[in-house]
């Protein structure tokens, strides 16, 4: 089932040129089944819910956002029971950052995928997707006459079109280190942490000529 499950995203994701593509879901995938091992969750439901965290990822697929229909139909046709159906789609309601409305999974195997999802955000790799991304979206890279929309709802974060991606560190990114649920991703996300605010420290000072 998991084999089926990666060749299905494989699939699903092949034309994908945002950030959230194949690649993206299988290191969510490896970090979600590490950090499920360190904190002893259901490893089988963490696999499922990793792999089809972005199926019905409504910025990819609004038409099937709300019903997660990708998701369930790839489980249903793959002889996975309604009990562990509903705790994926759970799972997968629940892993995406809504600004102030984001909120903490109700189970443990929720927090470690939350916190894979999230871990892969950051660091060198939350740069490149970043900036991937923004470019598939037509968003300019930097303007510094368009600030960062701090504090924003779920709606407010959704509707952000109008940003650029450097603001993007500032609305989301940034803030991540501290919304980690597991031991184990709070020290993962420390580091990463770091190498963006050195990479931003960087930026800003070859913007300014300063290097």
């Amino acid at each position: 089932m998991i084999d089926n499950a990666i060749n299905y995203i494989k699939e699903l994701f092949a034309k994908d040129y945002s950030g959230h593509d194949y690649h993206h879901t299988m290191r969510v995938y490896r970090l979600a089944v590490q950090l499920a091992e360190c904190e002893n969750a259901d490893v089988q439901v963490v696999q499922l819910a990793a792999l089809l965290h972005d199926a019905d990822d409504i910025k990819l697929s609004p038409d099937t956002h709300a019903t997660k229909q990708n998701a369930v139909d790839f489980m249903r046709n793959n002889g996975v029971n309604d009990e562990m159906i509903d705790s994926v789609c759970r799972i997968i309601e629940e892993v995406s950052f809504a600004g102030t409305d984001s909120v903490v999974p109700s189970t443990i195997e929720g927090k470690c995928v939350q916190d894979a999802d999230r871990l892969d955000a950051m660091g060198a790799m939350g740069i490149a997707r970043t900036f991937a991304y923004g470019g598939s979206r037509g968003r300019q890279m930097y303007d510094p006459d368009i600030k960062p929309v701090l504090h924003m709802s779920k709606e407010e974060y959704r509707q952000n079109e109008n940003s650029t991606s450097l603001n993007h560190f500032y609305e989301k990114l940034l803030l991540l280190k501290d919304m980690m649920n597991t031991e184990t991703a709070k020290k993962m996300a420390e580091h990463r942490h770091a190498v963006m605010e050195s990479y931003l420290e960087e930026f800003m000072a070859e913007w300014n000529g300063v290097r």
